[in-house]
């Protein structure tokens, strides 16, 4: 507690406590965050009432806007969590977050991930459910391959940081990405700067997702990096507008992808040229 406290002092015939370093000291708008509050022990846990129900310890008050989060894992046995009572647990509003493979792949390529494993989560979003396959462990798992170049001629070394970092079936699933070339798939940076589009984007493409059936899954994910690349870039040159109008018309693009790409796009003023392209416009009208 007396890192929330603070420490005591003599003044005078008294004893006062002086706040922490760390307390805010300006009025907000700000968040005091309290981090998986509920791995403290129970001594902890009750010695913050106060603060939770008044914005105030003995020592300190928090000053006027500013909010209190916490963060706590589940209660359910399968964490290292103290249980809290009723007194605590309805001195609090409830919220459950849920992994959002979007938002989480806009954190990732703003975090600079490795495009490989964004690549991967979001071609199989449904893999963030095991028990060790967290989006934290697979961020840990990309940055320890991100060093190697060629995933395909080091297999054994990725299997075995994917067998430290996440589930077995999910590391399978990743080897088979990387032998099935999936980790290879174009980069939006590849897309818009391409010299020649043909050659550097739509051909290797094509071989790619273009099987017995096409690859729909692949193309999405493609779509959503490439949307999550615009929106992130300041403003597309002339060339990078006229290849990305090149990628709305491929022929082997799914129309409801092309639609959504072109609808998550419509609010750039850099990228409408390619959005209103009238080619593109006769795709999407021809199609639905």
């Amino acid at each position: 507690m007396g890192d929330l406290v603070g420490m005591p002092k003599a003044s005078g015939d008294r004893t006062e406590f002086l706040p922490p370093e760390w307390v805010p000291r300006e009025e907000g708008p700000g968040i005091l965050l309290l981090d998986d509050f509920n791995r403290a022990d129970d001594r902890i846990l009750r010695g913050i009432m106060q603060l939770l129900q008044n914005y105030e310890l003995v020592s300190w008050r928090l000053p006027k806007g500013w909010q209190i989060v916490l963060t706590a894992n589940p209660d359910g046995g399968e964490y290292s969590v103290t249980s809290l009572d009723d007194a605590m647990v309805t001195r609090m509003m409830h919220i459950t977050l849920h992994f959002d493979v979007k938002a989480w792949s806009r954190w990732a390529e703003r975090s600079q991930v490795d495009s490989r494993g964004i690549n991967f989560v979001l071609t199989y979003p449904e893999i963030i459910k095991g028990a060790r396959t967290t989006p934290r462990t697979l961020v840990q798992f990309f940055e320890a391959i991100a060093p190697i170049t060629d995933l395909d001629k080091e297999i054994p070394l990725v299997q075995t940081l994917a067998d430290s970092c996440l589930d077995e079936e999910v590391g399978s699933a990743f080897i088979a990405f990387v032998r099935n070339r999936l980790s290879e798939l174009v980069s939006p940076e590849q897309i818009l700067n391409a010299k020649n589009f043909e050659k550097q984007v739509n051909a290797p493409l094509k071989r790619l997702v273009v099987r017995k059936t096409v690859r729909v899954d692949v193309l999405a994910t493609l779509c959503t990096r490439l949307s999550n690349y615009c929106n992130q870039k300041a403003k597309l040159g002339s060339a990078q507008q006229k290849n990305l109008a090149r990628f709305l018309k491929i022929d082997y693009l799914p129309n409801d992808l092309r639609l959504t790409l072109a609808q998550e796009l419509s609010g750039l003023a850099s990228a409408q040229s390619a959005v209103s392209d009238a080619d593109v416009a006769k795709m999407m009208l021809a199609k639905m």
